[in-house]
């Protein structure tokens, strides 16, 4: 009877740490599969005794892979769990591991920046930011502590997570728990991608519409400041403040572009139909490269000609 291969803790630990580093070796050809496969390796060698099958299983683990370094653990999990099962005799092809990873690490990839970048890190910056500026050497240590903490444990519990749940996907490759996941990633990645539309898509029309005098009409004289009327000193550059903090303009010309008149219509209208016509392009099988190059030359004409 063959010896049932199964990965220790101590096993599953050491594709942990290693997944720390999945980034270096980022290539533009293949992204991070250098540093998965670097993850895989300690199991790879537990699972399989012989050099042709090791070999076989580091070259099944240098194909395309690129997601959020820290939402690579769930994945990890899953195919630790696929690798496992595979060594024991189980009917697992190199085309479900790999369209496991793939089916996973795109939805996940959305979902890692706005947890970690844009959520936690600003607020333990933050943090340890307040703690520094009143001279306490606790806050750049608090940062560094608090967020390797938090970081590593989520690294190491989604990674065991994804290991546990990950022999129930081999059940059925075509649906059932994978696509559940998947789905459930997908529509979660795509709600966080258009959360970022506003943030992310900048469009200003800089074209001006209408360039009126205030000056002109005693009962629009009220609306930028009189320099010229202000008292001397520091009470001149105060009230100046204060005025400017009313809604006066600094000059007597009120000048109105084009893109305010579309944020006070609907804000953020132009970048959410600029994504959804590249999203359309797309659909159309229109090359991305063309995509961003055309982009790149409505900016420079847009510019050019004082449209944007």
């Amino acid at each position: 009877m063959a010896e049932t291969m199964q990965l220790t803790k101590k096993d599953r630990l050491n594709v942990a740490w290693r997944s720390t580093f999945i980034q270096g070796s980022w290539n533009y050809e293949r992204m991070q599969n250098g540093g998965w496969a670097y993850s895989m390796m300690p199991a790879l060698r537990k699972l399989y005794k012989t050099k042709e099958d090791q070999t076989a299983a580091l070259k099944r683990h240098l194909e395309f892979f690129n997601t959020h370094p820290y939402l690579a653990s769930p994945i990890l999990g899953v195919t630790l769990a696929l690798e496992e099962d595979r060594a024991n005799g189980a009917i697992v092809d190199d085309v479900a591991i790999q369209g496991v990873k793939v089916g996973m690490m795109g939805p996940l990839a959305g979902v890692g920046d706005p947890v970690f970048w844009f959520t936690i890190r600003p607020m333990l910056g933050a943090l340890g930011a307040s703690l520094a500026l009143g001279g306490n050497i606790v806050g750049p240590i608090l940062f560094f502590v608090l967020w390797n903490v938090i970081r590593w444990a989520f690294m190491w519990y989604t990674q065991e997570l994804g290991y546990k749940q990950g022999s129930k996907i081999t059940d059925d490759l075509s649906g059932g728990l994978l696509q559940d996941i998947t789905k459930g990633a997908s529509i979660l990645g795509m709600f966080v991608l258009a959360s970022l539309v506003q943030r992310w898509v900048k469009v200003s029309f800089t074209k001006i519409v209408s360039d009126i005098d205030l000056a002109k009409d005693q009962s629009t004289q009220g609306q930028y400041i009189h320099f010229d009327e202000l008292p001397s000193g520091g009470k001149g550059i105060q009230e100046a403040l204060i005025q400017q903090s009313e809604n006066r303009l600094l000059t007597s010309h009120k000048i109105t572009t084009l893109q305010e008149n579309l944020d006070q219509l609907i804000p953020g209208l132009v970048p959410l139909l600029l994504t959804f016509f590249c999203m359309w392009l797309l659909k159309k099988k229109i090359s991305p490269i063309v995509i961003i190059l055309g982009l790149f030359a409505i900016g420079i004409g847009g510019h050019y000609f004082g449209i944007l």
